[in-house]
C-alpha cells in the first residue's frame, strides 16, 4: 500500500483547475472533488493502510546552484561546480523502507532543473523528467517532491535537465533506503564515484556535447572521485564487516574494479538484493548510473593498504584508492558466518511463460572497430553520420526512433504496455559500443545475455549492454505512466537513444 499513499498527497498538490458553466476557474471545485473521492478511498482501506497513510513524511531541503569543492586537494586549487547544497557530492538522503519523504528542491542555478530519484520506483509526477512528468524548476523557484519507497537498497539523484553539464558539473547525491530491520554489518559506508574532466588548473573543461564524443564513448573524464576528492585512502579496520555501497554517478565512465587481497561479495544490484556471490573475475563492472553493493570482510593485516584499482579500458588501468587498515587489532578473530542476505523486496516477480515479447534494437553512433572495454573505434563512419554530428541532429536510435534532449512530450511511445501485464524485452545492441540501459519507474529481472540465462536472481534498473550483444530483461508494468528507457552515456541519451514506454 505504499505506493498508493504516496499517491494521495501528489493528487493534493496538483495545479489541475475546473470551469463552471459560465466558464469562470473554480480551485474550490477542483478540492471538493478531490476530497470526495478520498473520503470513499480512505472507507475502502483496510486498517493497516490506515495507519500507514496517518505516518508524517520524513522532510527534507536541497538547494541547487553553484559551489567551490576541493576535487584534488586541500592545498590545490578548488574546483568551481554546480551542486546541491554547496557540496559534492550532494547531502547524502537516508529513510526507511515504507516512509514517506517530502524533499523540497530549490533552483539557485541560472536556468531550469529538476531532480529524477533513480531506481525508486514512484508515481509518474515525481520522477523529475521535464515536458513528461513535470515541468522545469525555474532559477527562484521551488518544487515538492512526495513519495515513499517501497524498496530498501542503494539510489541517487540527479538532474534530467541540460543533464550533460549538470551531471558533469557535480549535481548528483546518494538516495539510500535502509531496511526495516538491521542488517548486520560494522559499517554502512557509501562511494560516490564520479569522473571529472579538469584541465590544468583544477578547472571542469568546457565542451560539453562535443559530437565527435557522443558518437564514441561519451565525455571520459581525467580525473576520479571518492564522494567528491581524489581519495588517496579509505579507512579499516581489520575483522570488521563492511557493507559497501558502490555509486557509479559518471557522465560515461565506465568501472571494473578490483579489491586486492579481498574477495567481495556482491548482495545487492540497483538496490534490489540478489543471490550473494562473488563476481565474475573478481571484478565489479559498474556503467554510469549503476549500483552494486558489495559485503567485504576486512581480513587484511593491520596497518597495511591493498589497491582498489579499475582496470576496465584497456591498457588504462590506474587505482581509485586504497582500503588502509588501522594499527588497530582485528575486530573479531574470525568472519562473520554465513554470507550477508538481504531481506527481497516487494518486486513482482514476472512470468515468463505468457510474458509479452518485443525487441529494442540499440542503432547509430560511430562505427569502428572497437574491441570489449576499447575507447576508440579504428573505423570510419559514413558521411551521413558526420553530418547529422555537425548539425546537432540525433546520432542514437532504438528501433529507428530518437529522442533529442532530456525529454519530449511530443514523441509518440516506443511501445504500449498494458498495465499489470508481463514482458520481456530484447536489448540488442547493434552499435560498437557500451550502452547502460535504463529504465524509470521499475525495476526487472535481468534474464539472459546472448541466450545464456544470468544467474544470481540478478535485478536492476540499470543493465550493461556489450556492443554486438543482446541482454534480455523482464518485468511486470505495475507503475502507469510514460517512463523513459535510454543510455545512461550521457551523451548517447541527450543525442538519440532515448525514448517513452506507455504504462497504462
Amino acid at each position: 500500500m505504499s505506493g498508493f499513499a504516496t499517491g494521495i498527497p501528489n493528487a493534493c498538490c496538483g495545479r489541475e483547475r475546473f470551469k463552471n458553466s459560465d466558464g469562470v476557474v473554480s480551485e474550490m471545485t477542483n478540492r471538493r472533488v478531490f476530497l470526495a473521492g478520498l473520503s470513499g478511498i480512505v472507507a475502502s482501506l483496510p486498517t493497516n493502510a490506515l495507519a500507514e497513510f496517518a505516518t508524517p513524511a520524513k522532510q527534507f531541503a536541497l538547494t541547487a546552484g553553484s559551489g567551490m569543492a576541493s576535487l584534488i586537494g586541500k592545498n590545490r586549487p578548488t574546483t568551481k561546480v554546480w551542486c546541491y547544497d554547496g557540496r559534492v557530492p550532494g547531502p547524502e538522503i537516508r529513510v526507511h523502507q515504507g516512509e514517506p519523504v517530502r524533499i523540497l528542491v530549490k533552483n539557485s542555478l541560472s536556468e531550469g532543473t529538476t531532480v529524477h530519484w533513480h531506481g525508486i520506483r514512484l508515481p509518474i509526477a515525481m520522477d523529475g523528467v521535464p515536458g513528461i512528468s513535470q515541468p522545469l524548476i525555474k532559477p527562484g523557484e521551488t518544487f515538492t517532491y512526495e513519495f515513499t519507497p517501497p524498496d530498501a537498497g542503494t539510489f541517487w539523484y540527479h538532474p534530467h535537465a541540460d543533464s550533460l553539464q549538470q551531471l558533469g558539473r557535480g549535481m548528483a547525491g546518494a538516495l539510500i533506503v535502509e531496511e526495516i530491520q538491521p542488517v548486520p554489518v560494522d559499517r554502512d559506508i557509501v562511494w560516490m564515484l564520479a569522473d571529472w574532466r579538469l584541465t590544468s588548473d583544477g578547472q571542469i573543461a568546457s565542451g560539453f556535447g562535443n559530437g565527435m564524443e557522443a558518437a564514441m564513448s561519451g565525455r571520459v573524464g581525467n580525473t576520479v572521485t571518492v564522494n567528491g576528492v581524489i581519495s588517496e585512502a579509505e579507512p579499516v579496520r581489520a575483522g570488521e564487516r563492511i557493507r559497501l555501497r558502490l555509486v557509479n554517478s559518471s557522465l560515461a565512465r565506465i568501472m571494473a574494479l578490483r579489491f586486492e587481497r579481498h574477495r567481495p561479495i556482491i548482495v545487492a544490484i540497483d538496490g534490489q538484493p540478489c543471490d550473494p556471490h562473488e563476481p565474475d573475475g573478481g571484478r565489479i563492472l559498474l556503467g554510469p548510473a549503476m549500483r552494486v553493493d558489495l559485503a567485504l570482510e576486512m581480513h587484511g593485516e593491520p596497518g597495511e593498504r591493498y589497491r582498489v584499482v579499475d582496470d576496465f579500458y584497456e591498457g588504462l588501468s590506474y587505482w581509485v584508492t586504497q582500503l588502509s587498515y588501522s594499527s588497530a587489532p582485528p575486530l573479531r578473530a574470525h568472519a562473520l558466518d554465513p554470507h550477508l542476505t538481504l531481506p527481497p523486496n516487494p518486486v513482482l516477480e514476472p512470468d515468463l511463460g505468457t510474458a509479452e515479447r518485443h525487441i529494442v534494437t540499440l542503432e547509430g553512433g560511430m562505427m569502428g572497430g572497437m574491441g570489449m572495454g576499447g575507447m576508440m573505434g579504428g573505423g570510419m563512419m559514413g558521411q551521413g553520420m558526420m553530418g547529422s554530428m555537425m548539425s546537432g541532429r540525433a546520432v542514437w536510435a532504438m528501433n529507428g526512433t530518437a529522442m533529442n534532449g532530456d525529454g519530449q512530450s511530443d514523441m509518440p511511445p516506443l511501445l504500449k504496455l498494458q498495465l499489470k501485464n508481463s514482458y520481456v524485452l530484447s536489448l540488442r545492441n547493434d552499435t560498437a559500443w557500451w550502452h547502460p540501459m535504463h529504465l524509470h519507474g521499475h525495476s526487472f529481472r535481468v534474464v539472459s545475455r546472448n541466450g545464456t540465462p544470468v544467474p544470481h536472481r540478478q535485478w536492476a534498473d540499470t543493465v550493461l549492454v556489450p556492443p554486438k550483444e543482446t541482454t534480455e530483461i523482464a518485468f511486470v508494468a505495475d507503475n502507469p505512466g510514460d517512463w523513459m528507457l535510454h543510455c545512461h552515456v550521457t551523451d548517447h541519451q541527450v543525442s538519440g537513444m532515448m525514448a517513452t514506454l506507455r504504462v497504462a
